[in-house]
């Protein structure tokens, strides 16, 4: 018997991914959806208004930091994992509730923080593998 399994049949680093994969799909339509709202400040930023380098680079860091648990879940132990995914988390969910307005973002960043907030607790109950011989 497999004793890494959830109840599911999934995988820890697996469903880990996952989620984390999903989140960032998620975050990247949000903007783009925000680009198409006359309103967004999304979109005053990312169309009407030049951006300096440091700007881009921040923006570069931040999707980074949030693509990097989908590799990370499965490099990781689940000790280290537990503490990446929180503190990644905690990270990403700031950024998320901070980011754009509109009922479809609050629709967007509500999964999210849902979706993130699976992550880290999954992490936590992360059970290590029993070997058996």
């Amino acid at each position: 018997m497999n004793n890494n399994k959830s109840t599911f049949g999934i995988e820890p680093k697996v469903k880990l991914s996952l989620l984390w994969i999903f989140v960032v799909l998620l975050m990247a339509y949000a903007d783009i959806v925000s680009l198409m709202d006359p309103t967004s400040a999304i979109r005053e930023r990312m169309v009407g208004t030049p951006m300096s380098a440091g700007f881009l680079l921040a923006g570069a860091v931040v999707m980074v930091i949030s693509i990097a648990p989908v590799v990370l879940a499965w490099v990781l132990n689940y000790k280290v994992n537990r503490w990446v995914s929180a503190v990644i988390g905690a990270f990403m969910i700031q950024q998320i509730v901070t980011g754009g307005h509109g009922w479809y973002y609050v629709l967007f960043e509500s999964v999210e923080v849902v979706c993130i907030l699976l992550a880290i607790w999954f992490t936590w109950k992360w059970k290590p593998v029993v070997k058996t011989e």
